[in-house]
């Protein structure tokens, strides 16, 4: 029988590759990478007219002054602050009328019909009615984004709770756990994936209101510079504070998910 004349691959050493995984986070940035390249092209060839979309140059160049300047760190800052306080009391008041809803099949069908319809109201529909009650104050703006944080809390926290399982509420009774224990201990950590997931989606709503407030009866703040662009008829300060949204909404959101996937895992 002929011997086996078959060696083994030698090892020269542990040879260290990258991990794909690594490079997991950076693909989010390919497609944004690729319409920055789109849009220079055409620009550039003059598909679309300059003063229609400026270059991406340009808008670089415009917020870059504007950041030396200290203007535009001014304005999001003033922004930055509104939807903080904004998203805040709206997660608090979206909080606490889930909890109730959640809990209570009566409060539920009293309160949860009125809540469903408000949803539907677009943001600047809200505009006028809260410059007649709150002025044009910084009120007015934090209301208004409370109002859009509001319901995504709501909505997740209290439909969390109504579907917690039976079973744990069984064992909650068998232990002989007071109301307050049981919502502690069980209806809450029970529904908190429910509710990292209506503050995600809060905070991103937060955004979006944030720029009807601006829009109106605002003299500070991105959505303010965005309006001011319009007036100017600056395409480059227009888009920039589109990118400035687009940019500080993306840092809250990540920020948002990994809170959620540090408390409840992926």
């Amino acid at each position: 029988m002929a011997a086996d004349t078959r060696t083994e691959p030698r090892t020269i050493g542990p040879v260290a590759l990258p991990s794909a995984e690594r490079f997991r986070p950076l693909l989010g940035l390919l497609v944004p990478a690729a319409l920055v390249v789109v849009w220079h092209l055409v620009v550039a060839t003059g598909t679309v007219a300059a003063y229609q979309l400026p270059t991406p140059l340009r808008v670089a160049e415009t917020l870059s002054g504007m950041a030396a300047s200290g203007e535009l760190w001014g304005h999001v800052a003033v922004t930055l602050r509104r939807v903080a306080l904004g998203a805040g009391l709206g997660i608090v008041a979206g909080t606490a009328f889930g909890t109730v809803t959640g809990l209570s099949r009566t409060a539920s069908d009293l309160l949860d019909p009125l809540l469903q319809s408000l949803k539907n109201i677009p943001s600047l529909a809200w505009v006028p009615l809260f410059l007649l009650w709150f002025g044009i104050g910084e009120t007015a703006k934090v209301l208004l984004i409370a109002v859009g944080a509001f319901f995504p809390v709501y909505l997740n926290l209290s439909t969390g709770i109504a579907a917690v399982d039976e079973d744990l509420l069984e064992v909650a009774e068998v232990y002989d756990l007071g109301r307050v224990e049981s919502l502690r201990r069980v209806v809450f950590p029970a529904a908190l994936p429910d509710l990292l997931v209506g503050i995600r989606g809060g905070i991103g709503l937060a955004w979006m209101f944030v720029v009807a407030a601006e829009l109106i009866a605002a003299s500070q703040g991105i959505g303010f510079l965005l309006s001011d662009g319009r007036t100017l008829a600056r395409p480059d300060i227009i888009v920039g504070s589109i990118l400035l949204f687009a940019f500080l909404g993306n840092c809250s959101d990540v920020a948002a998910k990994g809170v959620r996937d540090r408390v409840v895992g992926r």
